[in-house]
């Protein structure tokens, strides 16, 4: 391989923010992917930055951690949060994305760029030369053999996908849009539940049949993301303080408050495919298809994508990388993505673009600047490098990680850390600009 190479393992959505942030500045990039010739258990087909779980990237509230972290990629010119952006779909305060065009768009702005080549198949290797690894959750069992000896045992917990139905199997006379409090105009499709349907639905749930977890291995789990029978097992109104939470809902049809409340959230921009928020599951599919049948307004529904769960691998990061996201003894390897220890789609994508931007000054022999520690994306860092590594679990941005966040101050929080990455970022962009007007000559 050329030494002027850089080689992105795995094409979600960190490895193709690292990949096109590489190329934005003028390196050559190999995108390796192994699908379609290695499928997974959860990937429907071929294209790249694919969503396998929900198609939201949570709140788009700019004093919110999340919507923090996508106004720092907006600010720095990500190609997620563009693509996102272009195809979002009403969600309320969140933002969510058509998922098929969402993914059909990077697909092509990554392959047409004419300093990415991707290379479809399976990577069973450390690359040589400068490499990034963002072979995400989902890495190969090879590749993950060759990762457990290069950085310790990797860790891993579970996941869980939630399902699809289509609208029109649904019986809309039971149903009705809104969103909390009136927040968001008519964003998301309700499903209230008076005491009795809940009861009923509550006793299938926690008696189905669910997938099992290997011998060999615990059932870990996100918490940010429990199956949603694992949720109900602890305790009978767990749900209706959590998922189904009725608050800030009143039922048309009886002029109060429902006892418990399903929310579905458009999957596709037409409005043809619903997503069940917060029922991600590992019941086994002809159990889903009798307890989801339950929920009032769904007897006949028809199921485009079934719930299913997943095992997430992660390296202990705060042991193996430094500040940079590289691997500390092999200064030329990188890790990206939810591979590192972060959990979201859109903080997979901030390491991603890090890693790139990082990766692309040291190649080049730049001064290289950590990201400020009081932003969204050093609050990333700060988790994956300086947590207690006895301790280390995927996490989420939070005001938490945030040096000197404060949900308290969350709006002096915020204006801090859009003032603190606007320093940091600029100057690089300024100089990024200037190199490309140079390349393009």
């Amino acid at each position: 391989m050329k030494s002027d190479i850089v080689s992105v393992v795995g094409g979600g959505l960190a490895g193709c923010e690292c990949a096109w942030q590489l190329a934005r500045t003028g390196l050559e990039v190999h995108l390796h992917e192994m699908r379609p010739e290695r499928p997974t258990p959860v990937h429907q087909g071929d294209r790249l930055g694919e969503l396998v779980c929900s198609n939201s990237l949570r709140s788009d509230d700019p004093i919110h951690p999340a919507g923090m972290l996508k106004r720092e990629m907006d600010h720095a010119g990500s190609l997620i949060m563009a693509m996102a952006r272009r195809w979002s779909v009403p969600a309320g305060s969140a933002l969510a994305t058509d998922r098929n065009r969402f993914s059909e768009s990077i697909t092509e702005a990554i392959t047409s760029h004419p300093r990415i080549q991707v290379i479809r198949g399976e990577v069973t290797e450390i690359p040589p030369g400068w490499a990034v690894i963002a072979t995400g959750p989902l890495t190969s069992d090879q590749l993950h053999a060759v990762l457990c000896e290069k950085t310790g045992h990797p860790l891993y917990f579970y996941d869980a996908v939630s399902p699809v139905v289509t609208q029109e199997s649904l019986d809309m006379e039971r149903l009705f849009f809104g969103s909390r409090y009136g927040k968001g105009g008519d964003d998301y499709l309700n499903c209230p539940m008076d005491e009795e349907e809940y009861l009923c639905f509550y006793e299938a749930l926690t008696a189905a049949e669910v997938v099992d977890i290997p011998d060999f291995e615990r059932a870990i789990f996100f918490e940010g993301c429990l199956p949603i029978e694992e949720m109900a097992r602890r305790g009978k109104d767990t749900l209706c303080y959590g998922p189904f939470k009725p608050v800030g809902f009143v039922d048309p049809r009886t002029g109060r408050r429902p006892h418990a409340l399903v929310q579905l959230r458009r999957e596709d921009f037409d409005g043809t495919t619903f997503s069940l928020v917060g029922c991600q599951t590992r019941m086994k599919h002809g159990s889903q298809r009798r307890v989801f049948r339950l929920i009032p307004g769904f007897e006949h529904a028809a199921f485009k994508r079934m719930g299913q769960m997943h095992r997430n691998t992660y390296i202990p990061a705060p042991a193996c990388l430094d500040s940079f996201l590289r691997l500390k003894d092999s200064p030329s390897l990188f890790f990206a993505g939810q591979i590192t220890g972060v959990e979201g789609y859109l903080e997979s994508a901030a390491t991603g673009f890090l890693a790139g931007i990082y990766l692309s000054r040291l190649f080049q022999q730049k001064e290289i600047v950590p990201v400020p520690p009081d932003t969204a994306m050093g609050g990333l860092i700060r988790h994956l490098t300086l947590s207690d590594p006895e301790r280390f679990l995927p996490s989420n941005i939070s005001f938490g990680l945030i040096e000197d966040g404060s949900r308290k101050y969350k709006r002096e929080t915020s204006a801090r850390a859009e003032k603190s990455f606007q320093a940091w970022w600029d100057p690089i962009g300024r100089e990024l600009h200037s190199d490309l007007q140079e390349i393009h000559k």
